[in-house]
């Protein structure tokens, strides 16, 4: 397995792509690639149409994916709101690869069974497939398709993005665009793909349980209103902390009841979107159930950087019997030098944790990436695909 990645500032489209070529070509010793995906910034919006062939002729991949993106990131290098083209790429021997554009209608419903997603998707269940995704925000909530997912091809990561240009998105697969659904690529055969989702959140205050809500609406926690748990929370803490309280709090819903003690991680991290301080109640950007234990979350650029350190510290410790080939990265486009106040942060501490390894992506829209077991759309999270042989 061998892996490549590069980034090109050069604002001339078939000059950028020359220059991704001689890179890739110099990285890959001259191998065609089995796989390629790219992402391109909005200046290159009217040449988008022309992304594909022009990737097609130049590498020849056999398989190719992207979209358009607000910023870019490729070579280990971030690269936002100016003009960049990136395309990371992979030989993959002993890797079978299935590639499918779908539309909302096109999904089974979840009474369907796990063959009528292989059929919808051409991706047979076996060997376990790994699962690169890519859509539209503006024509298709993943949602649906993420549990399919999980339902049909349990045990295989799921990972990718929402396309974030600003005037319009274009996906690509193979030689086609899209302007609308998701676009994806399945891997199977001689593969591993890890995944680090870094939500960069730490907790405040302590678990606790809801005794009453309704849909997305939270109205009582331990038989009190969440505003008024929120206001004795407040007083308890430091100055810093109430302040991010009052611009950057979030609820953490536990990803299982089966444990006493929570730590980061074992949430998974929803906005507050409103509260309705006469009744006490708090509006959360997730559907809510009875008994389940959530705990206020705040995010800051510190936090966030400590979160991002614990993950990659605890990959680390899991050392995985063959070593990275290659990693994809998809980052909220609230990261990045907005909240950091310099580029490179997130591509810095993965290769500063593992090494330097090519890595790709893009700032999304929203992310993909497993939390608890399960796959979900994310936001300030970077997520992180590390790619590997499953033998030598």
């Amino acid at each position: 397995m061998q892996w490549a990645s590069a980034l090109s500032q050069e604002q001339e489209l078939s000059r950028a792509m020359a220059e991704l070529k001689r890179s890739l070509s110099d990285q890959l010793g001259g191998n065609r690639p089995d796989f390629a995906i790219v992402f391109a910034s909005s200046h290159f919006q009217s040449g988008y149409r022309q992304i594909p062939d022009l990737v097609s002729n130049l590498l020849s991949p056999t398989v190719l994916v992207g979209c358009s993106a607000e910023g870019v990131i490729g070579g280990g290098a971030e690269v936002e709101g100016m003009p960049a083209l990136s395309i990371t790429a992979a030989c993959l021997s002993g890797v079978t690869l299935s590639t499918f554009h779908v539309e909302l209608d096109d999904l089974p419903t979840m009474d369907d069974g796990p063959s009528a997603w292989a059929k919808t998707l051409g991706v047979p269940q076996e060997p376990t497939p790994h699962f690169i995704l890519l859509a539209d925000p503006f024509t298709f909530d993943p949602a649906g398709l993420l549990m399919g997912l999980d339902f049909a091809y349990m045990g295989g990561a799921k990972m990718g993005g929402l396309a974030s240009a600003q005037r319009g998105n274009t996906l690509f697969l193979n030689r086609d665009i899209f302007y609308s659904g998701a676009v994806g690529v399945a891997l199977q055969g001689n593969i591993s793909v890890d995944t680090i989702v870094a939500q960069g959140c730490r907790p405040i205050g302590d678990p606790l349980k809801i005794t009453n809500c309704h849909r997305n609406f939270l109205l009582e926690v331990n038989h009190k209103p969440p505003i008024e748990v929120l206001m004795e929370l407040y007083e308890s803490l430091p100055p810093k902390d109430r302040m991010l309280m009052q611009r950057s709090l979030h609820l953490g819903i536990a990803t299982t009841e089966f444990q006493e003690e929570f730590r980061p991680g074992d949430f998974l991290i929803r906005n507050v979107i409103g509260a309705d301080q006469e009744k006490g109640i708090l509006a959360i950007g997730e559907v809510l159930q009875n008994g389940q234990t959530v705990q206020f979350h705040l995010r800051d650029a510190e936090t966030s950087a400590e979160d991002l350190d614990l993950m990659l510290s605890r990959y680390r410790a899991t050392s995985p019997d063959t070593p990275p080939s290659g990693a994809l990265l998809f980052s909220c486009n609230g990261r990045g030098r907005g909240l950091y106040g310099r580029p490179n942060h997130d591509s810095d501490a993965l290769m500063g944790a593992l090494g330097k390894i090519p890595l790709g992506g893009f700032f999304c829209a929203g992310e993909i990436g497993p939390v608890g077991g399960s796959t979900h759309l994310h936001g300030f999270t970077s997520s992180f695909g590390i790619f590997r042989p499953l033998s030598g």
